[in-house]
């Protein structure tokens, strides 16, 4: 069983940036996929960042594109997501996800993925 326990968001103002860490505890699979995903008021969960365990490709939505970063470290079992230039629009709660990798045209889809933390909230201000 896998656990992910997400921390480092907070508020920030505009053209800030934070980083996100996701921890992995428990055994993980190497055909697996991780990503950050966000949810902002009132709309629905959108991936924005993803990576294949297999081979470490990455992938980042158009929407975010240029500001945001995933990483992972294996030595410390963490995911990162590095977001820079933020904007108002990034407010969101981000949650790290894990799955079963399923094709480059699954990883943003919210129902690949099995395994969720409690969210971190990012709030960017004006």
């Amino acid at each position: 069983q896998v656990l992910l326990v997400e921390s480092g968001g907070g508020s920030v103002q505009a053209g800030g940036s934070l980083r996100l860490s996701c921890v992995v505890f428990g055994f993980f699979d190497i055909d697996n996929q991780m990503a950050w995903f966000r949810q902002r008021p009132g709309k629905e969960r959108e991936g924005v960042a993803a990576i294949y365990l297999e081979d470490y490709s990455t992938y980042v939505a158009d929407s975010v594109q240029g500001r945001f970063t995933i990483s992972q470290d294996a030595a410390k079992n963490t995911l990162y997501l590095q977001m820079n230039s933020l904007k108002p629009d990034d407010t969101a709660m981000y949650y790290c996800a894990a799955g079963t990798y399923g094709g480059s045209s699954a990883l943003f889809k919210a129902v690949q993925y099995n395994t969720w933390g409690q969210g971190t909230q990012v709030t960017v201000s004006s």
